[in-house]
């Protein structure tokens, strides 16, 4: 991109359920774009991890078996977006999840005159996601991994590395997944609604080829005033 498209900040929210392939997507437009992927789960798992302040006060409620309060989260984004690399802008994956959580983003970037720009979501059908999600199996012997859709074995039910049975984790089955999706919808579907209210959202066919939904992608950022 030109010194001009660099310029203006670029805050981006991208939405898609587990299965559309947001990582993919979000790990291109970080390259192309020169601004950060924020994926709340990494952000989650380095606090913790390096246990800073915020990390301490999370774990003290995970420890608990309590949910992680909303404020530690937003301390979390709010913190992590105060960082000069996001300057020019961010990516934010898995934040906001809720409008309260939509409503706090938007505090925190126009204390500093700023605002979200624009909201893609990565629309794939249930259908397919769960085809995505549901498709994989493994080796218990070595581990192997493979996929129903994309990378089956040789010979059904048999790993083509040592012959070992393949089965599929508790996390793998159709059910899990197809809980897992209706989670996301149930959580996600008011947030969706609210950007398509402020005219934020863009959607993108994420049933596309991995190609053209990167450049659906680009082509709305592009267009977008962010």
């Amino acid at each position: 991109m030109g010194n001009e498209e660099r310029a203006k900040p670029k805050f981006i929210v991208l939405l898609g359920a587990p299965g559309a392939g947001k990582g993919t997507q979000a790990a291109y437009l970080e390259e192309r774009l020169g601004i950060p992927h924020i994926s709340s789960g990494d952000l989650f798992r380095e606090n913790l991890r390096n246990e800073t302040e915020l990390g301490r006060l999370a774990r003290a409620y995970m420890d608990r078996g309590e949910l992680v309060p909303d404020e530690v989260t937003i301390a979390m984004v709010k913190e992590r977006l105060a960082q000069p690399d996001c300057a020019g802008g961010a990516i934010l994956d898995g934040f906001p999840r809720t409008i309260a959580q939509a409503q706090a983003l938007e505090a925190i970037l126009a204390e500093k005159g700023q605002r979200v720009g624009i909201v893609p979501y990565i629309k794939v059908s249930d259908e397919v996601l769960l085809a995505r999600l549901a498709g994989r199996w493994t080796c218990r012997q070595c581990e192997a991994i493979y996929h129903e859709l994309f990378s089956p074995p040789k010979v059904a039910g048999r790993c083509d590395v040592c012959g070992g049975e393949l089965y599929q984790r508790a996390d793998d089955t159709p059910e899990t997944q197809r809980r897992r999706i209706e989670v996301y919808f149930q959580q996600t579907t008011p947030l969706i609604e609210y950007y398509r209210r402020q005219g934020l959202l863009v959607e993108i066919d994420g049933e596309q080829s991995v190609e053209q939904v990167r450049a659906d992608l680009l082509a709305a950022i592009q267009q977008a005033d962010c």
